[in-house]
């Protein structure tokens, strides 16, 4: 997601490792920054989970990011991703699913309709969130 809107969205069969994590990147993410107007000029965020850690991600990352958000590990999760999820699912809780395919249909429906002034919202409040955290000491925020 980027302030212009949302990106590529995949879901992801099994369980994620950093070998799927890296094809994901590979396949997606200049796609999707072409996608929202970003061209070689955006900053990559991501948490510290280990496969986003792993070494061979963060080589890729290296070589075909222009600017990375880098996070302390044990760092509060301040990814305005984590509030874009959570207006989904709200957003999701209106409509009766019965399977696991209206499911991904309503999940689509719903990432395809986010509007652009929501994700600019989260995007802007990136400085904000960064200033409570430096405030707290890396301790809990409202985010």
């Amino acid at each position: 997601m980027a302030a212009s809107g949302t990106g590529n969205l995949i879901f992801i069969d099994g369980i994620l490792d950093k070998y799927k994590y890296l094809n994901i990147l590979k396949n997606n993410l200049k796609e999707s920054a072409r996608k929202l107007g970003l061209l070689e000029d955006f900053h990559f965020q991501q948490d510290n989970d280990p496969k986003h850690t792993a070494r061979i991600v963060k080589e890729w990352i290296i070589y075909n990011t222009p600017h990375m958000l880098i996070t302390p590990p044990q760092s509060p999760d301040v990814n305005p991703i984590e509030n874009l999820w959570a207006e989904i699912g709200k957003r999701l809780n209106k409509f009766q699913i019965t399977s696991k395919q209206i499911l991904k249909n309503k999940i689509i429906e719903t990432w395809n309709s986010i509007e652009c002034s929501f994700t600019k919202s989260l995007v802007y409040s990136m400085e904000r969130r960064l200033r409570d955290i430096i405030a707290a000491k890396g301790g809990p925020t409202k985010y």
